[in-house]
């Protein structure tokens, strides 16, 4: 049968009429067509594929200060401003290459509306990954020869769930990761062609990838270190000369480009320089992180960090992949030592591998501080692609039988396959992605290891889901800082009341991963199932809002709660069920339920007797509901709680103050005796507003009888000054004290009409401090010492008789000279203290003393003493020197010397 022949039109030049649909020239044609244009084909399925996606995700917390960062840039590159005017200094030191196309793309779309804008920004920062992806596509063909492996390499690099969800939102770390790959491609072109063209066109690309990030530099080093070593190995002056004019041409481009992209730079490139690597290695912002399973300071986290990171939120096959291909590499460069140093394709691929591991090595021994898990680290996926696709060359060999071989391709496009079908399940939120490591790793569910929210990116989802169950309702949320309702329709928007009560509210939700992670969605958040493992956190308030399978699992923790006895009775009744927390006022009316129910478990310690550390607790919180005419709120604690339980109702503000609070303690004493102790000891120092201050050890108490909930409402500020600048992060050094604001709700606990907090202050040596709430009441000063110590060198003082008896007795012991009164009031030590000690050697003083023939220390009693069991005592450290004599005693504006005295070495 003779078989039917087709006119392929515009397509003829690949399919000639005369060859058969199914004949092997046919095939052959297909084949060829997609070997040639497979990148662009792929690249262009992604492109249709983006586009309907565009929209759908939300608004990260920068991309209001990358669009600021580059309007701030163009006044000063206009002649508006003098200097390059951010909100914040740190940001000068961003590279605005991608963001000044996209600001004057926004101005060319001629829409002002944010839905518009946003839609625009989402576009084209995933068009420019794609021409990432694309590049990435070009390279493995380059290095592989093998266009199937190519292919491959190129969907290893689009399907990374992560990446993919910033390449729509993420206009700072992804243009990077894009200009990365098309850096390396270049680099891959420029040493193989080896003209004077190839590399003044790496220049420009090395240098708009540095203008991006500043982890580009690396890229620049390392250019320069391959050409010196092609020079050290060059033959005859002609062949030095070439390296050295394509050096040369290249620093120059890359450099120039930089500098031009950069206007922060105009004023002083070395300062942009310096600045830029200094906020990859010493951030200035510092936040709490979830981070398998506890919260740690951003400052202080692992060396693993960014590793861990990296193999638990890329796909498993890829992980493998990337394995072999490294092993492969290891092995293949071990049996050729020396080739690395030769301009060929071993070295190239060492510059793969070294691209991809040192940058994870570096963040871990600069001691950096990264947060938001490895975002900033993404372009390293680049390299490491590359090597999976090595790790599939050498799996897939042409060694291996044909079927071997589609065995091997056919598991790992598998592979690719379930991650592909799992970021349309989490769609729009691929972003949050884990894979089965976390999960595997341990018995917790990976919501208590890592957090389920990022940057109130879920805002749109939660937005949008909204809108859609409510079709034409008008809806009471609560309002969300930043774009997020703007990137709604103009229509849809009109129907959501941003600015409504609280009690008022239809839903609520937490959008920050600080109090996304937490386990407080036991009973009343949607899980929106088309997110799969993404929770929305809606919290519905209003009975009327909700669905009878909620209404009814109100009415079951209801039932349970007041089965038994509330532990602390009140406005609320508040009980406590294993690890749940039920909070219950019958008869309640819609307005009465304003607020945030909170609930912090304070740890036990061993100092009994003296104050906690009323900074170390958890925190967990959640909105009451109004429910068949009764309001309820419920805290799901993560484990079963012991030592003291503080509950109470705050406002929905951060920090917000709190309308009562109650104590309740698992373990005798409670926190709340030990805070009653404190009325044993005479204040270190007297605030203003009638708080107290304490130091014991490295904690700053603060404390107040007769406390009401106006009281702790101001926030309160803590600024501390070292005796050493230098021990000052960087970024602080220019304000000379370091900044430790605070809400009284964070640090501390209302109780019984008194209320303490306590801060940990840092290891260095503190010159005095500042602190407050603004508007209320300051104290400057020198932290009070602790009484714990104070009474510890009294006991050791017992039996033995002064070296000088008078208003104060003086014990000069070894290193330390001591002052005691008994029976000593606050009056007693106001007036300032001087001591004038005079060295065995004079040239032990500092030159500007030498003068004078003696050092003087003068001081003010709080800096070494305090009050306690009514005497007061302090303790003045001696210099290391030889001392002849000393004279001491304290002075008084315009009376003089109030009392002095001459001591002699005991």
């Amino acid at each position: 049968m003779r078989r039917q022949r087709y006119n392929f039109g515009l397509m003829g030049r690949f399919f000639p009429q005369s060859i058969s649909l199914f004949s092997p020239e046919r095939r052959a044609a297909v084949v060829n067509l997609l070997a040639a244009r497979g990148g662009l084909l792929v690249c262009g399925l992604f492109l249709l594929v983006g586009l309907g996606l565009a929209g759908d995700y939300g608004v990260w917390v920068d991309e209001r200060f990358q669009r600021d960062t580059a309007k701030a840039n163009l006044r000063y590159i206009l002649g508006q401003t003098d200097r390059v005017d951010t909100r914040f200094p740190h940001e000068g030191w961003y590279g605005v290459s991608f963001e000044l196309p996209l600001l004057l793309a926004e101005g060319a779309l001629g829409r002002e509306d944010y839905y518009y804008v946003h839609r625009l920004r989402e576009i084209v920062t995933h068009l420019f990954f794609l021409v990432g992806g694309f590049f990435c596509y070009l390279l493995a063909y380059r290095l592989f020869n093998n266009r199937l492996i190519a292919l491959f390499a190129l969907l290893l690099f689009l399907l990374h769930p992560r990446i993919y969800a910033h390449s729509f939102f993420n206009s700072k770390d992804l243009p990077f990761l894009s200009m990365f790959v098309v850096a390396l491609y270049l680099t891959e072109r420029a040493f193989r062609k080896d003209t004077l063209g190839a590399f003044l066109l790496l220049g420009v690309a090395v240098g708009i990838a540095t203008n991006l990030r500043i982890m580009g530099i690396m890229m620049f080093a390392a250019v320069i270190g391959m050409r010196v070593l092609d020079l050290a190995l060059a033959k005859g002056w002609g062949e030095r000369k070439r390296i050295l004019a394509t050096v040369g041409l290249f620093a120059a481009a890359a450099g120039l480009v930089w500098y031009g992209a950069t206007p922060n730079a105009w004023s002083g490139p070395l300062a942009q320089l310096t600045g830029a690597l200094r906020l990859t290695t010493d951030h200035p912002i510092i936040m709490d992180i979830l981070f398998r399973g506890d919260i740690v300071s951003s400052d202080e986290l692992p060396a693993h960090y960014g590793l861990s990171w990296f193999v638990t939120t890329t796909p498993a096959a890829v992980l493998l992949l990337g394995v072999v291909g490294l092993a492969g590499i290891l092995a293949w460069g071990l049996t050729r030592p020396g080739a690395v140093w030769v301009n060929g394709r071993l070295r190239f691929w060492w510059l793969l591998t070294g691209c991809s591991g040192l940058p994870l090595l570096g963040v871990a021994l600069a001691g950096s501080n990264p947060y938001e898990g490895w975002r900033y680290l993404y372009f390293i996926y680049v390299p490491f692609v590359l090597l999976a696709a090595g790790g599939l060359s050498w799996l897939a060999g042409s060694r291996l039988r044909l079927w071997r071989q589609a065995g091997v391709y056919g598991l790992f496009g598998l592979g690719l396959g379930l991650t592909l079908l799992q970021m349309a399940q989490l769609h729009p939120l691929q972003q949050i992605y884990f894979n089965f490591l976390v999960d595997a790793a341990t018995t917790k569910h990976r919501w208590e290891l890592y957090p389920r929210e990022y940057r109130r990116l879920q805002s749109e989802a939660r937005l949008a889901y909204l809108l859609e169950r409510h079709p034409g309702e008008t809806l009471a949320v609560n309002r969300l800082s930043g774009y997020p309702t703007m990137i709604e329709p103009p229509k849809e928007r009109r129907r959501l009341i941003m600015d409504s009560p609280v009690h008022d509210r239809d839903y609520v939700w937490s959008d920050t991963p600080e109090q996304a992670h937490r386990p407080d969605s036991a009973f009343n958040t949607l899980y929106l199932t088309r997110y799969n493992n993404a929770v929305a956190s809606l919290r519905v308030l209003e009975g009327s809002r909700m669905t009878a399978a909620m209404r009814a699992g109100y009415g079951e923790v209801y039932q349970a709660a007041v089965a038994g006895e509330p532990i602390i009775r009140g406005e609320y009744d508040v009980y406590l069920e294993g690890r749940r927390v039920t909070f219950v006022k019958e008869n309640c009316q819609r307005g009465e339920r304003a607020g945030r129910f909170r609930a912090k478990v304070y740890r036990d310690g061993t100092d009994s007797g003296g104050m906690p550390n009323l900074a170390d607790y958890k925190l967990y919180g959640n909105y009451g509901v109004r429910v068949e005419g009764r309001c309820l709120a419920v805290i799901q604690l993560p484990e079963e709680p012991t030592g003291q339980l503080a509950v109470g109702r705050y406002t929905a503000a951060p920090g917000g103050r709190a309308f009562w609070e109650a104590a309740y303690s698992f373990t005798s004493p409670s926190r709340r005796e030990r805070v009653e102790g404190l009325r044993d000891n005479r204040p270190g120092a007297t605030a203003g507003a009638g708080f107290e201050l304490y130091r014991q050890g490295r904690r700053l108490i603060y404390y107040r009888e007769g406390c009401t909930a106006g009281d702790t409402a101001a926030p309160f500020f803590l600024h501390i000054t070292p005796e050493d600048a230098g021990d000052l992060s960087w970024h602080r050094r220019r304000y000379g004290f370091d900044s430790r604001d605070f809400h009284f709700s964070q640090r501390g606990l209302r109780f019984d009409g008194q209320c303490a907090a306590t801060f940990e202050l840092p290891e260095y040596a503190i010159a005095g401090i500042r602190t407050g709430q603004e508007g209320y009441w300051e104290f400057r000063g020198n932290p009070p010492v602790e009484p714990g110590f104070l009474r510890g060198r009294a006991a050791a003082l017992t039996g033995r008789e002064p070296d000088y008896r008078g208003k104060f007795d003086l014990y000069w012991r070894g290193g330390e000279l001591i002052y005691r009164r008994e029976s000593c009031a606050a009056a007693d030590t106001e007036a300032g203290f001087f001591l004038h000690i005079t060295p065995v050697d004079g040239t032990d003083l500092a030159a500007a003393r030498r003068g004078f023939g003696f050092e003087g220390r003068d001081f003010e009693f709080s800096k070494w003493g305090g009050h306690f069991d009514g005497q007061c005592m302090a303790v003045v450290p001696l210099p290391g020197y030889a001392i002849a004599g000393m004279r001491t005693g304290q002075y008084a504006a315009g009376r003089g010397e109030v009392w002095s005295a001459e001591l002699k070495p005991p």
